[in-house]
């Protein structure tokens, strides 16, 4: 007969006592709650996955559609050219308007500045030789006279049918813009000796090519004209027009 307090198999309680906290470690890491859990993870991070595939693949295909149209439509730069320019006012104040010579150093007295009043109308023809329509933005241009920016005008976007043409019409209006020295003597000068003013109209042309109500990546046409004014005869004398082209 066993003693008393003993186990009846034989073996030592110690060795009982340390086997135990190992079962129950076993038991913890096998518990169901881990395994759903683990499961769940797995579940989310495969729907996910397949939900960035299907997005990335209609993408794809939407892009594939939309460059088909546009090689079949084959679209072509729109043309934006300055056909006519109507001088309403120009008027130039000199601070010394007679210049005068100096015997003692031999030159000619230059005025310390000269202010310049402006105001044109331009008229733009807007061709569309496309199958499709276009919309253009906002679009802003800039009078400049030697390099200086005198004034801007601003035309409104607006939407061209295919196969068309439209006439925008956009004022610059320049009040009384000073010129410094340099300047102002140069504009003295082509003023009254020369009775030829020589300005520059700078703009960018905002277009977007529109093919079943979407709209192709914005394209850019600049416009840059030189005009040559006559302050005797309130009138344009010259006109040259060039265009930078298509960029996109």
């Amino acid at each position: 007969m066993p003693p008393h307090g003993h186990p009846s198999n034989g073996e030592n309680p110690t060795r009982q006592r340390a086997q135990a906290p190992h079962s129950n470690q076993q038991q913890q890491h096998h518990h169901p709650y881990y395994s759903s859990a683990s499961s769940s993870s797995a579940s989310f991070k495969g729907c996910c996955c397949c939900l960035f595939l299907l997005f990335s693949f209609l993408a794809l295909l939407i892009l594939a559609v939309f460059l088909v149209i546009i090689l079949a439509v084959k679209p072509k730069k729109p043309q934006f050219d300055l056909q006519q320019v109507g001088v309403q006012y120009m008027g130039i104040t000199a601070s010394n308007p007679t210049a005068s010579m100096d015997p003692t150093t031999a030159t000619t007295t230059t005025p310390a500045t000269a202010s310049l009043s402006l105001t044109i109308h331009m008229l733009f023809t807007a061709v569309n030789p496309n199958k499709v329509g276009i919309k253009y933005g906002e679009s802003s241009f800039t009078v400049m006279y030697r390099g200086i920016p005198l004034g801007k005008a601003l035309v409104p976007g607006f939407y061209q049918e295919a196969h068309s043409q439209r006439q925008v019409e956009a004022t610059i209006s320049v009040d009384r813009y000073s010129l410094m020295q340099a300047d102002a003597s140069d504009l003295i000068r082509d003023a009254s000796l020369n009775d030829r003013v020589e300005l520059r109209v700078l703009g960018e042309v905002g277009a977007k090519i529109r093919v079943l109500d979407l709209d192709s990546p914005g394209v850019q046409v600049s416009v840059d004209c030189a005009i040559v004014i006559s302050p005797r005869k309130q009138s344009l004398t010259y006109k040259q027009c060039g265009f930078d082209g298509l960029s996109v």
